[in-house]
């Protein structure tokens, strides 16, 4: 284990603008390169846009590497952290006892995290990327596995731990199994990135889907969506040929969205409106070639090609991102924030540092959208936001890797990491 260097949080509030050439950022040129990095100078590098206020609530050592997070009825914020990320392949020292899942507490009311408390650590734990909170009830994903962990005595400690789902591809890849989120029909929804493959129940018996097959490759292609019960039951499959959505949204209204990661250099991430059942084109239909395959009517630029959109039968995107590493995202349906973004979701992209908004129009059968950049890392490429959720006050709670890299199997710093808060 590496020594942890304890440092006093700061609760500076930092408010700037982001509106074209008027752009106001706080800057740390005077710093020094180490100084940058320290949890104290951490707003001095981001921007937010006009209107909104960000606040730093928690850093290291209180918490480490967060890759998902997930609010209470509470306030509290839950994290699941990857200390254990991809040590075969990056070399980086591990922690035996395994990686943790956090709980953060604002005791005082003051807006900083006065507690950081371990609610589960175990050596199968291992760089989980997924974390929903449902009472006592805590569902983590981790390739091979989606656990519902329990707190049965209401101790914030776990009691025991359950197999929901099994059999996922992509242990140890950020491939594989994504966060749990309830929507608002009380079902659970999630997503599989394309080393994912297939989805067994408990005891490693294949599910069937909606029309009583198989889930596994030879009906459905790549990274895909799910609807189920809340105890793992009736699954259905919304949709397939994804290549790594990293977290879905769900709306009051059942709408699903999610994001899509291509493959590295194409400029062509994306956004997805959810239609059930469709097809989402990364690999050809009939032959299952990528986007690099000759084919007739291939597309004019290779962020289009990547998602074979002249093919019949592929759903259009919502949105193409350009070049990016997508991550968390939510639906904001409170009331604090500025009208532009009630009702809009919220996404978190590592790659770019930033975290924006993607207001939706209708738009025949569809929609289309907009950006609207909320946080930017102006000035310290070190944010890589990696997932956001909404507090019960309506603020927006934003977890942030804080890492020179976007993942993708390194992690050029193992111990840092921080929780902000954005509000008016």
């Amino acid at each position: 284990m590496k020594q942890y260097l304890i440092i006093l949080l700061s609760s500076c509030i930092v408010a700037c603008n982001n509106t074209g050439d008027n752009t106001n950022i706080v800057k740390n040129d005077s710093l020094i390169e180490v100084e940058k990095h320290l949890p104290e100078n951490a707003l001095k590098g981001l921007v937010v846009t006009d209107g909104l206020e960000i606040k730093k609530i928690a850093a290291e050592a209180m918490l480490q590497n967060p890759t998902n997070i997930d609010v209470d009825e509470r306030g509290r914020v839950w994290v699941t952290e990857a200390y254990n990320y991809r040590p075969a392949i990056n070399g980086n020292p591990t922690n035996p006892k395994g990686d943790r899942i956090m709980i953060l507490e604002d005791i005082d009311g003051d807006g900083n995290a006065d507690t950081s408390k371990i609610f589960y650590q175990d050596s199968s734990l291992n760089a989980p990327l997924g974390i929903c909170v449902l009472g006592n009830k805590v569902i983590v994903s981790q390739s091979p596995y989606i656990w519902a962990i329990y707190d049965d005595n209401n101790d914030d400690k776990a009691d025991r731990k359950e197999i929901m789902f099994s059999g996922i591809g992509g242990d140890q890849h950020d491939h594989g199994a994504h966060a749990i989120t309830f929507g608002p029909d009380g079902k659970l929804y999630f997503n599989l990135g394309n080393e994912g493959h297939t989805l067994k129940d408990k005891n490693g018996k294949d599910i069937l889907d909606q029309d009583g097959d198989v889930i596994g490759p030879k009906k459905y292609k790549q990274g895909m969506v799910f609807r189920c019960n809340t105890d793992g039951s009736n699954i259905e499959c919304l949709g397939n040929n994804f290549r790594n959505p990293f977290e879905v949204a769900v709306d009051s209204y059942g709408t699903v969205w999610q994001s899509d990661n291509d493959d590295d250099g194409n400029q062509g991430t994306r956004i997805n409106y959810v239609m059930p059942y469709g097809n989402y084109g990364y690999t050809d239909e009939i032959t299952g070639e990528r986007w690099d395959a000759n084919r007739i009517n291939i597309e004019d630029s290779i962020p289009q090609r990547h998602w074979h959109l002249n093919d019949p039968g592929e759903i259009p995107n919502l949105l193409q991102t350009g070049a990016g590493s997508p991550t968390g995202i939510v639906v904001y349906e409170g009331d604090l924030l500025p009208k532009q973004f009630q009702g809009q979701m919220i996404h978190c992209d590592a790659g770019p540092n930033v975290v924006r908004s993607y207001p939706v129009t209708k738009k025949g059968a569809g929609y289309t959208a907009e950006i609207i950049n909320i946080v930017e890392g102006k000035n310290d490429k070190w944010f890589r936001p990696s997932d956001v959720c909404v507090a019960p006050d309506g603020s927006l709670i934003i977890a942030d890797w804080y890492d020179p890299g976007v993942g993708g199997h390194q992690a050029g710093d193992q111990t840092r990491g921080r929780i902000y808060r954005v509000a008016p």
